[in-house]
Protein backbone atom coordinates (compact mmCIF):
# COMPACT_ATOMS: atom_id res chain seq x y z
CA UNK A 1 0.00 0.00 0.00
CA UNK A 2 1.42 3.33 -1.04
CA UNK A 3 -0.09 6.60 0.89
CA UNK A 4 0.80 10.11 -1.11
CA UNK A 5 1.32 13.13 1.69
CA UNK A 6 1.14 16.77 0.41
CA UNK A 7 1.05 19.38 2.39
CA UNK A 8 -0.42 22.86 1.12
CA UNK A 9 -1.06 26.01 1.18
CA UNK A 10 -2.80 27.90 -0.80
CA UNK A 11 -1.76 25.88 -3.81
CA UNK A 12 -5.09 25.61 -6.21
CA UNK A 13 -2.16 26.53 -8.97
CA UNK A 14 -0.71 23.45 -8.91
CA UNK A 15 -2.30 20.88 -6.47
CA UNK A 16 -4.72 18.90 -9.56
CA UNK A 17 -1.83 18.18 -11.62
CA UNK A 18 0.23 16.93 -8.90
CA UNK A 19 -2.93 14.77 -7.34
CA UNK A 20 -3.34 13.69 -11.12
CA UNK A 21 0.20 12.18 -11.35
CA UNK A 22 0.08 10.46 -8.02
CA UNK A 23 -3.33 8.30 -8.91
CA UNK A 24 -1.40 4.98 -8.82
CA UNK A 25 -1.45 5.18 -5.17
CA UNK A 26 -3.88 3.86 -2.77
CA UNK A 27 -4.57 6.82 -0.89
CA UNK A 28 -3.92 10.69 -0.78
CA UNK A 29 -3.70 12.24 2.28
CA UNK A 30 -3.61 16.40 2.05
CA UNK A 31 -2.23 18.46 5.56
CA UNK A 32 -3.63 21.76 4.58
CA UNK A 33 -1.97 24.79 6.84
CA UNK A 34 -5.72 26.57 6.70
CA UNK A 35 -5.40 27.39 2.78
CA UNK A 36 -7.78 30.64 1.60
CA UNK A 37 -8.16 29.45 -2.14
CA UNK A 38 -9.94 26.45 -3.35
CA UNK A 39 -6.52 24.14 -2.55
CA UNK A 40 -8.58 21.91 -0.40
CA UNK A 41 -12.14 21.80 -2.51
CA UNK A 42 -9.85 20.55 -5.49
CA UNK A 43 -8.56 18.09 -3.30
CA UNK A 44 -11.33 16.52 -1.95
CA UNK A 45 -13.03 16.34 -5.23
CA UNK A 46 -9.86 14.48 -6.44
CA UNK A 47 -10.52 11.88 -4.07
CA UNK A 48 -7.78 13.06 -1.19
CA UNK A 49 -8.33 12.59 1.88
CA UNK A 50 -8.16 16.22 3.39
CA UNK A 51 -7.26 17.19 7.11
CA UNK A 52 -6.75 20.86 7.69
CA UNK A 53 -3.95 21.57 10.28
CA UNK A 54 -1.76 24.81 11.02
CA UNK A 55 1.91 24.63 10.00
CA UNK A 56 2.64 26.57 13.18
CA UNK A 57 6.62 27.26 11.52
CA UNK A 58 7.46 23.87 11.51
CA UNK A 59 7.55 21.40 8.37
CA UNK A 60 8.80 18.36 10.26
CA UNK A 61 5.90 18.60 13.10
CA UNK A 62 3.23 18.87 10.19
CA UNK A 63 5.37 15.67 8.33
CA UNK A 64 5.15 13.76 11.21
CA UNK A 65 1.62 14.38 11.91
CA UNK A 66 0.96 13.01 8.18
CA UNK A 67 3.24 9.79 9.14
CA UNK A 68 1.07 9.53 12.35
CA UNK A 69 -2.51 9.01 10.57
CA UNK A 70 -0.80 6.02 8.30
CA UNK A 71 -1.11 2.40 9.31
CA UNK A 72 1.23 0.58 7.82
CA UNK A 73 2.45 0.45 4.00
CA UNK A 74 4.61 3.14 2.02
CA UNK A 75 4.82 6.64 2.50
CA UNK A 76 5.55 8.70 -0.43
CA UNK A 77 6.10 12.35 0.56
CA UNK A 78 5.82 15.10 -2.75
CA UNK A 79 5.14 18.48 -2.91
CA UNK A 80 2.05 20.48 -4.49
CA UNK A 81 4.01 21.60 -7.32
CA UNK A 82 5.99 18.49 -8.19
CA UNK A 83 4.82 16.26 -10.25
CA UNK A 84 5.27 12.29 -10.76
CA UNK A 85 6.48 10.94 -14.27
CA UNK A 86 5.40 7.85 -15.96
CA UNK A 87 8.47 6.58 -15.67
CA UNK A 88 8.96 7.33 -12.20
CA UNK A 89 5.31 5.53 -11.50
CA UNK A 90 6.62 2.25 -13.00
CA UNK A 91 9.69 2.53 -10.94
CA UNK A 92 8.17 3.08 -7.55
CA UNK A 93 5.03 0.61 -7.83
CA UNK A 94 8.69 -1.56 -8.21
CA UNK A 95 10.33 -0.44 -5.83
CA UNK A 96 7.76 -0.98 -3.07
CA UNK A 97 7.94 -4.85 -3.58
CA UNK A 98 11.20 -5.02 -2.04
CA UNK A 99 10.79 -4.32 2.08
CA UNK A 100 14.24 -5.19 2.52
CA UNK A 101 15.15 -1.68 1.66
CA UNK A 102 13.48 1.04 3.89
CA UNK A 103 13.75 3.74 2.02
CA UNK A 104 14.26 5.97 -1.79
CA UNK A 105 15.85 9.12 -2.35
CA UNK A 106 14.32 10.74 -5.20
CA UNK A 107 15.89 12.68 -7.84
CA UNK A 108 14.39 15.71 -8.91
CA UNK A 109 14.12 17.81 -12.26
CA UNK A 110 13.94 21.42 -11.93
CA UNK A 111 12.13 23.91 -14.06
CA UNK A 112 12.18 27.91 -13.20
CA UNK A 113 10.57 30.34 -15.62
CA UNK A 114 9.82 27.93 -17.90
CA UNK A 115 13.94 26.68 -18.49
CA UNK A 116 14.84 23.77 -16.99
CA UNK A 117 17.58 24.12 -14.75
CA UNK A 118 20.48 21.87 -14.52
CA UNK A 119 23.30 24.27 -12.33
CA UNK A 120 23.76 26.31 -9.53
CA UNK A 121 21.40 25.39 -6.35
CA UNK A 122 19.90 22.49 -7.92
CA UNK A 123 22.63 20.15 -8.86
CA UNK A 124 22.83 16.84 -7.95
CA UNK A 125 19.64 17.51 -5.27
CA UNK A 126 17.83 14.13 -4.15
CA UNK A 127 15.69 13.85 -1.30
CA UNK A 128 14.29 10.82 0.62
CA UNK A 129 10.24 10.86 -0.02
CA UNK A 130 9.49 7.53 0.02
CA UNK A 131 9.67 5.41 2.66
CA UNK A 132 8.02 2.57 4.99
CA UNK A 133 5.59 3.72 7.32
CA UNK A 134 7.20 3.59 10.83
CA UNK A 135 11.17 3.37 9.42
CA UNK A 136 11.62 6.97 10.83
CA UNK A 137 10.70 10.21 11.34
CA UNK A 138 11.47 14.28 9.92
CA UNK A 139 13.74 16.65 11.67
CA UNK A 140 14.25 20.55 11.04
CA UNK A 141 11.48 23.10 11.05
CA UNK A 142 12.60 23.86 8.00
CA UNK A 143 14.78 22.44 5.34
CA UNK A 144 13.57 19.26 7.38
CA UNK A 145 14.91 15.66 6.58
CA UNK A 146 13.56 12.06 6.74
CA UNK A 147 15.46 10.31 9.22
CA UNK A 148 14.97 6.80 8.06
CA UNK A 149 16.15 3.78 9.87
CA UNK A 150 17.91 1.23 7.67
CA UNK A 151 18.91 -0.17 3.98
CA UNK A 152 18.17 2.57 1.80
CA UNK A 153 18.58 3.34 -2.35
CA UNK A 154 18.47 6.05 -5.13
CA UNK A 155 15.49 5.77 -7.71
CA UNK A 156 16.72 6.33 -11.44
CA UNK A 157 13.66 8.80 -12.94
CA UNK A 158 13.26 12.02 -11.26
CA UNK A 159 10.54 14.05 -9.81
CA UNK A 160 9.43 17.01 -11.85
CA UNK A 161 9.39 20.71 -10.10
CA UNK A 162 8.01 23.44 -10.89
CA UNK A 163 8.80 26.04 -8.00
CA UNK A 164 8.35 29.86 -8.22
CA UNK A 165 6.76 30.59 -11.19
CA UNK A 166 6.74 34.28 -10.49
CA UNK A 167 9.46 36.21 -8.63
CA UNK A 168 6.33 37.02 -6.36
CA UNK A 169 5.89 33.62 -5.17
CA UNK A 170 9.76 33.30 -4.99
CA UNK A 171 10.26 36.12 -2.47
CA UNK A 172 7.12 35.09 -0.32
CA UNK A 173 8.60 31.80 0.46
CA UNK A 174 12.30 32.50 1.15
CA UNK A 175 10.69 35.42 3.48
CA UNK A 176 8.96 33.09 5.35
CA UNK A 177 11.74 30.25 5.93
CA UNK A 178 14.18 32.91 6.32
CA UNK A 179 12.18 33.39 9.51
CA UNK A 180 11.65 30.00 10.64
CA UNK A 181 14.93 29.20 9.91
CA UNK A 182 16.65 32.01 11.90
CA UNK A 183 14.52 30.99 14.99
CA UNK A 184 15.73 27.52 14.69
CA UNK A 185 19.58 28.52 14.45
CA UNK A 186 18.89 30.86 17.28
CA UNK A 187 17.33 27.89 19.57
CA UNK A 188 20.64 25.95 18.54
CA UNK A 189 22.49 29.05 19.86
CA UNK A 190 24.23 30.42 16.38
CA UNK A 191 24.95 33.82 16.78
CA UNK A 192 25.38 36.48 13.42
CA UNK A 193 27.19 39.46 12.92
CA UNK A 194 27.91 41.77 10.30
CA UNK A 195 30.86 39.83 8.86
CA UNK A 196 28.44 36.47 9.08
CA UNK A 197 25.77 38.47 6.81
CA UNK A 198 28.16 39.66 4.39
CA UNK A 199 30.48 36.64 4.02
CA UNK A 200 27.46 33.80 3.92
CA UNK A 201 25.47 36.00 0.85
CA UNK A 202 28.27 36.93 -1.31
CA UNK A 203 30.25 33.44 -0.74
CA UNK A 204 26.60 31.94 -1.17
CA UNK A 205 26.17 33.90 -4.31
CA UNK A 206 29.89 33.61 -5.82
CA UNK A 207 29.89 29.31 -5.31
CA UNK A 208 25.90 29.17 -6.79
CA UNK A 209 26.69 31.01 -9.72
CA UNK A 210 30.68 30.00 -10.64
CA UNK A 211 31.52 27.21 -8.75
CA UNK A 212 28.03 25.30 -9.34
CA UNK A 213 28.23 27.13 -12.89
CA UNK A 214 24.75 28.52 -12.63
CA UNK A 215 25.59 31.20 -15.09
CA UNK A 216 25.02 28.18 -17.70
CA UNK A 217 21.30 28.46 -17.01
CA UNK A 218 21.12 31.90 -18.59
CA UNK A 219 18.62 34.36 -16.72
CA UNK A 220 17.07 31.55 -15.21
CA UNK A 221 20.37 30.74 -13.10
CA UNK A 222 21.43 34.38 -12.61
CA UNK A 223 17.85 34.43 -11.02
CA UNK A 224 17.93 31.30 -8.87
CA UNK A 225 21.77 32.59 -7.47
CA UNK A 226 20.58 35.98 -6.72
CA UNK A 227 17.62 34.66 -4.77
CA UNK A 228 19.37 31.88 -2.73
CA UNK A 229 21.90 34.57 -1.64
CA UNK A 230 19.02 36.39 -0.65
CA UNK A 231 17.65 33.87 1.14
CA UNK A 232 21.09 33.64 2.90
CA UNK A 233 21.55 37.25 3.91
CA UNK A 234 17.63 37.17 5.02
CA UNK A 235 18.28 34.64 7.77
CA UNK A 236 21.27 35.82 8.96
CA UNK A 237 20.17 39.25 9.04
CA UNK A 238 17.06 37.96 10.84
CA UNK A 239 19.32 36.21 13.34
CA UNK A 240 21.21 39.24 13.93
CA UNK A 241 18.11 40.63 15.00
CA UNK A 242 16.75 38.33 16.67
CA UNK A 243 20.06 37.61 19.17
CA UNK A 244 19.73 41.59 19.70
CA UNK A 245 16.30 41.95 20.36
CA UNK A 246 15.80 43.97 23.39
Amino acid sequence: MITAIILTKNEEQNIEECLKSISFCDEVLVIDDNSKDKTVSIAKNNKARVVVRGLNNDFAAQRNFALDMIQEGWALFIDADETISESLRQEIILAVKNTQIKGYYLKREDELFGKKITHGELLHKKFLRLGQVGAGTWRGKVHEEWIVKGAYETLDHPLIHKPHQSVSEFLSEINLYSTIRAHELRAFGTKSSLLAITGYTFGKFLILYFVKLGFLDGVAGIIMSLMMSLYTFLVRGKLYLLQNKK
